[in-house]
């Protein structure tokens, strides 16, 4: 139902005129908008209001339960709909003449039911409506719509006014006050025209100023009407409350999917794999094997005895790091966004933890490899050498062959330019026309990372800012990543309408076996 409500009156208390309990003025303006807590505009157009039918009942502040009179005259003018009504003799009546008389109730608001409207840049045109009550109120929605006057007999305790010269007439004395006003209830949904809406309520609307955390605390442990009073107050500012200032997040509504250009996909994590981080403590023991049992053979003879080994296990202390980061977003920015923000912003804040996480992994792996090798990817010979020399490392240490090469996107884009002597690529698309492939020392491709020169993964990673190759694949790998991902929460702040969202995560990077790496300058 929307109601809207007029502003100022005067008062004629009729000396002497038994029964005239009257009210006169505008019930509601016509081409007004006025809007609603959801932010929707609404206005009555002309005629949209009826003047004969079933006279609107008299309510004080829109509520059935206080009945107060009847409407006895409707009347249609350009600018609006006039009114009359007759307030009962009752003692809910006396009561609203003295509190209009007093300046208290100085207003009435219409009450209708929207059935048949159109929507127009945005604002709902009301063409036909019922009308079911008005009521007299303390605050106003428009300057325009207005009690003109209210004529009442003395004897329910109004003050008399002085008789003039005519005994017969009192002079009607006319102040007008307009009031800015807006609306601040609930908006008929958006449906179909001709089809009957459930009540649209529009009251006034005083300057709001949000509340303090205090205040806002004490009306939420209060609880009920006044906890539901300040949300509805809040939520009739809103369309107000500029996004502007809201960090984290676009203030403009926007519609399709958002472009991102930044690859979440973590390469070296995802070649090296995750290992399950312990949960208890700060931080947490690798055992490693120091020194290792040597075997010999057996003294000549029988029931010689073996020559003894040691063994030794240290116990290395690996620190858990903390990742994350937090956005602070307005309820307005999660209301109002396009596809829904909360998604955007937990996709954007998942990809920032796994860039971060992957150029710590990569940086504490690469940081942690003592032997070198010289190669120069821009030539084909020089590569293969390299590689070759740096395998030989590794398994010299280790016993192991290297498994992984990892690289920036510069040092892939050299190997994917090398050529022979008789310009055939080194490391080609086999398979690709006029590509045989008869001098492929791997393969390649222009349209993706994946390739194996020698043999090698292929791992291109932008966080790589120098090339290393190493045993990283099984329980042997020579560097673990730890990780615990705990992923997104979000805390409302209702001091400031706002919702605090953080993702986070522990991880840690540990070199158990530094002889299986080899870095490539």
């Amino acid at each position: 139902m929307i109601r809207f409500t007029p502003s100022s009156f005067t008062v004629e208390a009729a000396k002497g005129e038994n029964g005239k309990r009257t009210i006169y003025g505008l019930a509601a303006p016509y081409n007004v908008a006025a809007r609603t807590s959801t932010g929707q505009d609404v206005l009555f157009m002309p005629g949209s209001l009826p003047v004969d039918g079933p006279a609107p009942k008299l309510f004080q502040y829109h509520d059935s339960t206080k009945p107060i009179g009847i409407l006895t005259e409707r009347v249609e003018t350009p600018e609006g709909v006039m009114f009359a009504a007759r307030i009962s003799n009752t003692s809910a009546g006396d009561e609203a003449l003295t509190l209009a008389q007093d300046g208290v109730l100085d207003s009435v608001s219409v009450g209708a039911t929207p059935t048949e409207w159109e929507m127009v840049d945005g604002v709902m045109h009301v063409t036909a409506a019922i009308w079911s009550e008005l009521s007299m109120v303390s605050e106003g929605a428009f300057a325009d719509a207005k009690i003109h006057q209210i004529a009442a007999q003395s004897d329910i305790g109004l003050p008399e006014t002085e008789p003039d010269t005519d005994e017969n007439e009192t002079e009607e004395e006319t102040t007008e006050t307009q009031e800015e006003l807006t609306v601040s209830e609930n908006q008929a949904p958006v449906v179909e025209a001709s089809t009957p809406t459930a009540p649209l309520w529009a009251t006034a609307k005083p300057q709001f100023k949000l509340p303090a955390p205090s205040e806002y605390i004490a009306a939420m442990a209060q609880g009920g009407s006044v906890f539901a009073e300040m949300n509805a107050r809040i939520k009739a500012a809103a369309p107000d409350i500029t996004t502007g200032d809201t960090l984290g997040i676009l203030p403009e509504i926007i519609t399709g999917s958002v472009y991102d250009g930044l690859n979440p996909i973590r390469p070296f994590v995802s070649a090296i794999g995750t290992k399950a981080m312990p949960t208890a403590g700060a931080t947490f023991r690798r055992p490693k094997i120091n020194v290792r049992p040597v075997v010999t053979e057996q003294p000549t003879g029988q029931l010689n005895a073996l020559d003894p080994s040691t063994v030794t296990v240290t116990n290395n202390d690996v620190s858990k790091l903390t990742f994350g980061t937090y956005v602070t977003v307005s309820e307005q920015d999660l209301d109002w966004t396009d596809p829904a923000s909360i998604n955007i912003i937990l996709e954007q804040l998942a990809i920032a933890y796994g860039q971060a996480t992957d150029n710590y992994a990569i940086d504490t792996c690469r940081n942690a490899i003592v032997q070198t090798q010289a190669w120069d990817p821009q030539v084909a010979k020089d590569t293969i050498e390299g590689i070759y020399e740096a395998a030989v490392q590794i398994s010299a240490a280790s016993n192991y062959l290297p498994t992984h090469l990892f690289v920036s996107p510069t040092v892939w884009g050299y190997l994917g330019s090398q050529v022979d002597d008789q310009n055939r690529p080194v490391f080609p698309f086999v398979g690709a026309p006029g590509l045989m492939g008869q001098n492929a020392s791997g393969t390649s491709t222009a349209t993706s990372w994946n390739g194996n020169p020698l043999g090698l993964n292929l791992v291109v990673d932008k966080h790589c800012d120098g090339s290393f190759m190493g045993h990283a694949a099984g329980p042997a790998a020579g560097f673990e990543f730890y990780e615990q991902m705990k992923g997104a929460i979000s805390v409302d702040v209702p001091s400031t309408l706002g919702r605090t969202i953080a993702f986070r995560g522990y991880a840690a990077g540990y070199m158990a076996d530094a002889t299986k790496f080899v870095k490539l300058v």
